[in-house]
């Protein structure tokens, strides 16, 4: 089982976190978010972190908020950047900015996965000119970006029209062009695949624990996963390509990673990776973020 975390994404850094928050940098700004893995207490003082933080989230629910600007530079949006398996020529910008749901737009504990797409696309390149990679749950779009940065043919799936607008404003500030993008429900579109005998050589899947589709489809991990990857199998090549899956739901095991992928790809489990994703903050302590699974060329 391996433990991954980001070591050269230089435009992000997790000061510290304790009692439910934690501290970021995202470029030149610091902010204050809940965290609700973060049980333990903070290194340092809330005082020391209310007088670095340019912004704190405020929860009003439990699925919304408001953000509270300590120092009136802070603006509402701003972009970092990314240089893929640090690649300095390949680099991919995000723009951030403050939501109502605790959010800036980039879950970066997910660089480790942003490296092993770009590397699995440049190893299937030397057999397949022009990979054809799904990404589903999609969110912003860093992994379709890194896939599209390789060399890739990137479908973009996500269920909320307005963040695959983002994630095309994404694309253009990285000097991307022609990933596809959908608006639709993951578990309908890959049964659609399914039917028409569609194949990727890359797909990535990046589910919430509790989602609903477009047209109020419902998604549940816990209930609806172990169907998903097997579809899923039916898609993916059986040679030159490689599958991602990561969640963040509490209590999932990456066990239940490692079962879910030796049951679907039961052929493939020699070049299989499963283990927890996790942030190295500066105070020392280590933030859990997500269990993953992975299948390699």
């Amino acid at each position: 089982m391996l433990l991954l975390s980001p070591q050269k994404f230089t435009d992000y850094e997790l000061i510290d976190c304790g009692d439910f928050e934690k501290l970021e940098r995202f470029g030149n700004y610091i902010t204050i978010r809940p965290e609700p893995q973060a049980v333990w207490q903070k290194k340092t003082s809330t005082a020391e972190w209310n007088k670095i933080a340019h912004v704190k989230f405020q929860s009003k629910s439990s699925s919304s908020g408001i953000w509270v600007k300590l120092k009136k530079e802070m603006p509402d949006q701003w972009k970092i950047k990314y240089a893929v398996g640090g690649r300095q020529n390949v680099e991919i910008v995000f723009r951030l900015g403050l939501t109502s749901f605790k959010h800036v737009g980039i879950f970066p504990e997910q660089a480790v996965n942003w490296d092993f797409i770009y590397d699995q696309i440049t190893t299937i390149k030397k057999e397949v000119p022009v990979p054809r990679v799904l990404n589903l749950f999609a969110y912003t779009g860093g992994a379709s970006l890194a896939a599209k940065a390789a060399g890739a043919d990137v479908i973009h799936l996500d269920s909320i029209k307005q963040v695959v607008s983002w994630s095309k404003e994404n694309m253009d500030y990285s000097n991307l062009k022609d990933i596809r993008w959908l608006v639709e429900d993951a578990t309908t579109f890959v049964k659609r695949e399914q039917k028409r005998g569609k194949k990727y050589n890359g797909i990535i899947l990046d589910p919430p624990a509790f989602g609903h589709g477009p047209n109020g489809e419902n998604w549940k991990l816990e209930e609806m996963i172990n169907d998903m990857i097997h579809t899923v199998a039916d898609l993916l090549e059986p040679e030159n390509s490689f599958l991602v899956l990561n969640t963040y739901s509490l209590g999932f095991s990456a066990m239940i990673i490692r079962n879910l992928l030796a049951e679907a790809f039961p052929k493939r489990m020699n070049n299989a990776q499963y283990g927890e994703i996790y942030l190295d903050a500066t105070s020392k302590v280590q933030l859990p973020l997500g269990v993953f699974g992975r299948l390699a060329v």
